[in-house]
C-alpha cells in the first residue's frame, strides 16, 4: 500500500511479531518463521560489504609509493566510498518501496561484486577508485535494507539486541578493516585484499539468490528527479570542498576549496526546502526530524562516525610514518579496538533493552571524547602500547553510543518513516565519516606542512606526528560537543520508547493524505 513519502512497502511473508512484551514462559516473542535466516543473510553480506569502507586505509602508504600520489589523493580510496554511499542512500527509500527485497539484494550484491573483480585487476589510480565506487553503489543499498527488514520483523522488544547485532555491521566491519588489510598486505600484495572478499560476495549472492523471499509488495511512487540531483551535488560538494582544503595545501587542488563548498551548501539548503515542500513525494521525508530522540540520535552519530573514520585513516599514518611500524603491526596494534567493539555491542544491545539510552550513551560520549583527547597528545616517543590503550577507550565509547542511538532514533518514528528513518541516518553515518575523514586528513596535511623540517627521516616523523596532533586535536573539539548533547538523550528502557506518540505522529497524523499502514496477521 501506498505510505506517506516514499515508505516502507506492506510486508506479508514474515508478519511482524505482535503481543506483550512476554509470553507465557517470561521470554520474549520469536521471530517470525523464516525471519531468522534471512537476517543472518542480510547481516552477513553487510558485514563484508562494509567491511570494505576501511580495509585500505592502512594500505595508504603502499598505495602512495606504488602510484606516486601524496596523501590527499591517496585518502580518495576510502572519501570516494564513502562520498558515493551519501549520494546513493537518499534513493534506497524510493527503490525499497518500487522493487522487491529480492530483486534489491540481487543488484546490491551484484554490482559490489563487479566492482571488487575490477579493484583487484585496477591497473591505475583512477581505476581503482572507480572500482571503490561501484563496491559503494551496493554497499549502499545493504545497509537500508537490513534496517528496514529489521524494523518490520523485529519485535520492539527485541531491537535492542537487534540492533546490537547491526551495531557490529556498522561500527566493528569499519574498525577491523585494517587488521585484515594489515595481515594480508604483511605477506600479499594489495589487490590480495579483493582477491580474498570476491569470492565471499559471490557466496552471498549465490545464497541470496536462494533464500531471501519477498517482503514487500512493489508500489508505483514517483522519483523526483531534482531531488536526487541536488542530494548529489550538496554532498559531493560538501565532501570534496573539504577534501580540496588538504590538497590546497599540497597544492594539488584543482579548484579554490571555496567553490565546491558553496556548492554543496547551496545545494544542501535547497534539497532540504524541497523535501519539506514536497511532504508525501520527497525523497527523504524530513519530518522525521520532528521527533526529538531521532533529532539528538544523528546528531550524535554525526560525532561518532566522525571520530572512527578520522582515526582509522590517521592511526596507520602515524604508526607507519613515525613509529616506523610495519603494516601487520599496525593491523594488530588497532585488532583489540575492534574486538573490543564486537564484544560490547551484542552486550550494549540487551542493556539497552534493560536499561534505555541515556545511562550508557553519556558514559560513551565522555570515553570517546577522553580518547581523542588522549590522542591529541601522540607524538615520535608514544609507545605502541599507548595507542592500543587510547584506541580501545574509543573503542569502548563509541559501542556504547552506536546501539543505543540507532534504536532510539528509529523506534521513536511511526512505521511509515522507518524508511526515511533508515535512510537518513545510513545517509548521515556516511556524509559524517567522508568528512571526518577529509577533516582529519586536511589538518593533518597542513600541519605536516607547518612543521616542516629538513627533509630527513626523523625530521619527517617528527611532521607526520604534529599533524596528526593538530587533527586528534579538532576531533576532541568536536567531541566535548557530544557530550553536551548526550545530556539531551531520553528514552525508557525496552520498547517503550517505540510505544510512544511521537511528535512525528503527530505532523503524520494532521496530513491532509491518509497514511495508510499495513499491519500483517
Amino acid at each position: 500500500m501506498s505510505m506517506s513519502g516514499v515508505a516502507v512497502p506492506e510486508t506479508h511473508p514474515l508478519p511482524q511479531a505482535e503481543g506483550p512484551a512476554t509470553d507465557r514462559t517470561g521470554s520474549t516473542p520469536n521471530l517470525p518463521p523464516g525471519a531468522g535466516r534471512l537476517i543472518a543473510l542480510l547481516v552477513g553480506s553487510a558485514f563484508v560489504v562494509i567491511l570494505n569502507e576501511t580495509i585500505m586505509s592502512v594500505a595508504l602508504p603502499r598505495l602512495m609509493e606504488e602510484f606516486s600520489i601524496e596523501a590527499t589523493t591517496a585518502q580518495w580510496i576510502t572519501t570516494a566510498f564513502l562520498l558515493t554511499m551519501a549520494v546513493v542512500i537518499p534513493v534506497t527509500g524510493y527503490l525499497m518501496s518500487r522493487f522487491t527485497l529480492r530483486a534489491l539484494f540481487t543488484v546490491a550484491m551484484s554490482v559490489f561484486t563487479a566492482g571488487t573483480l575490477l579493484a583487484a585487476l585496477a591497473p591505475t589510480f583512477l581505476v581503482l577508485v572507480l572500482a571503490r565506487v561501484l563496491q559503494a553503489s551496493g554497499t549502499a543499498i545493504m545497509m537500508p535494507l537490513l534496517i528496514t527488514t529489521v524494523l518490520n520483523v523485529v519485535p520492539a522488544e527485541r531491537r535492542g539486541r537487534m540492533m546490537g547485532t547491526i551495531s557490529i555491521v556498522i561500527s566493528v566491519a569499519p574498525a577491523i578493516g585494517p587488521t585484515i588489510s594489515g595481515v594480508v598486505l604483511q605477506q600479499l600484495s594489495w589487490r590480495w585484499m579483493f582477491w580474498i572478499v570476491l569470492p565471499i560476495a559471490a557466496l552471498a549472492l549465490t545464497l541470496g539468490r536462494v533464500w531471501v523471499r519477498d517482503l514487500t509488495t512493489p508500489v508505483r511512487v514517483p522519483l523526483d528527479a531534482p531531488s536526487v540531483v541536488l542530494s548529489a551535488l550538496g554532498f559531493a560538494g560538501f565532501i570534496y570542498g573539504l577534501s580540496s582544503i588538504g590538497e590546497s595545501a599540497a597544492g594539488e587542488a584543482l579548484l579554490p576549496p571555496w567553490i565546491p563548498l558553496s556548492i554543496g551548501a547551496v545545494a544542501l539548503v535547497a534539497f532540504v526546502w524541497r523535501q519539506l515542500r514536497l511532504r508525501e513525494r520527497a525523497l527523504l521525508d524530513l519530518r522525521a526530524f520532528s521527533s526529538r530522540p531521532f533529532s539528538v540520535a544523528v546528531g550524535l552519530v554525526v560525532v561518532a562516525m566522525m571520530s572512527l573514520f578520522g582515526t582509522l585513516i590517521l592511526l596507520p599514518i602515524l604508526l607507519q610514518g613515525t613509529l616506523g611500524l610495519t603494516t601487520l603491526q599496525t593491523g594488530l596494534v588497532l585488532l583489540p579496538g575492534g574486538a573490543v567493539m564486537g564484544l560490547m555491542a551484542p552486550l550494549v544491545g540487551r542493556a539497552f533493552d534493560r536499561v534505555g539510552p541515556r545511562p550508557l550513551v553519556g558514559p560513551g560520549a565522555v570515553l570517546t571524547s577522553v580518547a581523542l583527547w588522549w590522542m591529541s597528545t601522540f607524538g615520535v616517543g608514544t609507545t605502541a602500547g599507548t595507542v592500543v590503550a587510547a584506541h580501545v577507550t574509543l573503542s569502548m565509547g563509541i559501542a556504547l553510543m552506536f546501539t543505543p542511538l540507532l534504536t532510539s532514533a528509529l523506534g521513536s518514528l511511526p512505521q511509515h518513516l522507518y524508511s526515511h528513518g533508515s535512510a537518513i541516518v545510513s545517509t548521515v553515518q556516511q556524509v559524517a565519516g567522508a568528512a571526518g575523514t577529509a577533516l582529519f586528513i586536511t589538518v593533518m596535511t597542513r600541519g605536516v606542512a607547518a612543521a616542516g623540517g629538513d627533509g630527513s627521516p626523523s625530521a619527517a616523523a617528527g611532521a607526520t606526528a604534529s599533524g596528526v596532533q593538530d587533527a586528534m586535536l579538532w576531533g576532541a573539539v568536536i567531541s566535548t560537543v557530544a557530550v553536551l548533547l548526550s545530556l539531551a538523550v531520553r528514552g525508557g528502557p525496552g520498547g517503550t520508547h517505540d510505544t510512544q506518540r511521537s511528535d512525528a505522529d503527530v505532523v503524520a497524523s494532521r496530513d491532509d493524505h491518509p497514511v495508510e499502514v499495513a499491519q500483517a496477521g
